[in-house]
């Protein structure tokens, strides 16, 4: 394993055996880059990693989600999502890549080539104290031309995490 990696691979294994600063249940709504609609239903945690700089967490989120369409053009995907977060007072930015698997290789019009799709996620948010974070983010999927074709797609979603 090239030494670039070690590190932070290294970093979120021993932070998944600390005990989550926070974690709860996951609501997101959002639209596809074409326009479908998509309901995220989630879970995740949040590892403290002050030690390493007071304002940095690692966030795992899993779950699925739901893409609108007919019989024939619907979709629902399993997603591991991992995410560092970087916070200032109530704001907070995360950015991660997590890996996701679809039932189908179609969306829309697009032939995603194969049912493992990279998430690359960005987001924006606000902790509301008790009632949770809220935020805003873009996902963008696509198989890294692991097969073709990778006709990869975005969801731009609002996102609840509950407090728990």
């Amino acid at each position: 394993m090239p030494n670039i990696l070690a590190r932070p691979l290294a970093v979120c294994l021993l932070a998944s055996l600390a005990t989550p600063a926070m974690a709860g249940p996951t609501l997101g709504l959002g639209s596809t880059s074409e326009g479908t609609g998509a309901l995220d239903l989630g879970y995740d945690w949040t590892f403290d990693l002050s030690h390493y700089h007071p304002a940095l967490d690692l966030r795992l989120g899993t779950g699925f989600i739901l893409f609108e369409g007919d019989e024939r053009s619907d979709n629902q995907a399993f997603y591991v999502r991992p995410a560092l977060r970087y916070s200032w007072e109530h704001v907070f930015v995360e950015g991660g890549i997590g890996a996701s698997g679809f039932v189908d290789t179609h969306i829309e019009d697009r032939d995603l080539g194969s049912a493992f799709q990279f998430e690359d996620r960005l987001a924006l948010g606000v902790r509301m104290g008790g009632y949770g974070d809220l935020s805003v983010s873009i996902t963008h999927y696509s198989n890294a031309s692991i097969k073709e074709p990778n006709d990869g797609f975005e969801l731009y979603g609002l996102n609840w995490r509950l407090a728990y």
